[in-house]
């Protein structure tokens, strides 16, 4: 065969592959595939999921128990000492708290009100920290100086004692909760996309884009933006479990959600007292909270995992030493099947 034939068949093949086999794969498609094989980060999801879909149908569950989250039972609710009813006990599925509501409804409310804070105020905290460090990196000089001294007095700032001031001047409520969880987040979320529009400013794409005559803005937004998202996510979904903490500790301390509306901040302040005599009042919403973040930490560290490029060759080298742990069984199988020598024991050496 000469090698124009030879080629020719090379094109040929070419031509006639599958487009997926010559296809090249994004960054997100090898996230997607490193999250998928993340054990830790699926069940986190998983627990996500669940979590939202209890919150989610908490007025099924009312409409199954009868009873609202806010109507009390003093008769099958609490005991003849006045103490909180055990789990099981008069159909109520996690006991009662101290002047006899439903606890396991309570608490599917309290979700729906932390999930609404951390989602509200990590899209709030992101919005304004990607555009304050997109302004500040882009243009720099005494606009980045200006900014970057605000990132800095906010993140120094004691978020406790705004809360304490406007819970004061306004009255603790939730768009003060809101307000405050949202004023404290961006600035984190702001330094890091500074940091990095800093770097990505001076590649040949943006210079590219400036040379052809782009607006500032459009360089920003529609350019180095895009290269952000994956950072950006990966604090968006760290930053959802701090305001779910940071909103059951400003409840916990009278400066959040008021009674009656449930909380898992309010439910645990209202336990404190009752932790001897009524170990449900305080396991159970503690363990919503615990569950909670701690699926959304573990989510967002395996996010930021496969992003990362090298947690494809970790991933690489794991299945390595799998293959080679599995090749010596299959040697030995295959030996036995053949009939091939024995090895001398040791006692006949």
């Amino acid at each position: 065969m000469s090698i124009a034939t030879e080629f020719a068949a090379e094109a040929h093949a070419t031509e006639s592959a599958p487009e997926q086999a010559i296809e090249g794969r994004s960054q997100w498609y090898l996230t997607w595939r490193r999250l998928r094989h993340d054990r830790v980060a699926v069940g986190s999801v998983v627990v996500i999921l669940i979590i939202t879909l209890l919150a989610i149908a908490a007025p099924l569950f009312v409409s199954l128990t009868h009873h609202p989250p806010d109507s009390t039972y003093p008769l099958t609710g609490t005991t003849a000492a006045g103490l909180p009813v055990a789990p099981g006990v008069h159909g109520f599925w996690l006991g009662t708290d101290d002047v006899g509501r439903d606890l396991f409804i309570r608490i599917l409310y309290g979700a729906r009100v932390s999930l609404f804070v951390g989602v509200v105020t990590t899209a709030i905290a992101a919005a304004a920290g990607v555009s304050m460090g997109l302004i500040a990196g882009y243009f720099g000089g005494w606009v980045d100086a200006v900014l970057a001294r605000f990132i800095d007095a906010v993140l120094a700032f004691p978020y406790v004692v705004l809360a304490l001031a406007l819970a004061v001047v306004l009255g603790p409520s939730l768009p003060v909760i809101i307000g405050v969880i949202s004023f404290f987040s961006w600035a984190a979320i702001s330094r890091i996309v500074r940091g990095q529009t800093l770097s990505l400013k001076e590649k040949e794409f943006v210079e590219a884009a400036r040379s052809l005559g782009a607006s500032p803005w459009r360089i920003m937004f529609l350019d180095i933006l895009p290269n952000l998202l994956a950072p950006v996510l990966v604090l968006a979904t760290l930053a959802i479990p701090q305001a779910i903490v940071f909103e059951a500790t400003l409840s916990y301390l009278g400066l959040g959600i008021q009674q009656p509306t449930p909380s898992w901040g309010n439910i645990l302040a209202e336990a404190q007292n009752f932790y001897q005599e009524a170990w449900w009042f305080v396991v159970f919403p503690a363990a919503a909270l615990l569950i909670t973040t701690l699926a959304f930490n573990l989510l967002g560290d395996g996010i930021r995992d496969a992003m990362d490029p090298r947690t494809e060759r970790v991933f690489a080298a794991g299945r390595k030493r799998r293959r080679r742990g599995r090749a010596p069984a299959r040697t030995v199988a295959v030996t036995a099947a053949a009939g091939g020598p024995e090895q001398p024991s040791s006692a006949a050496s």
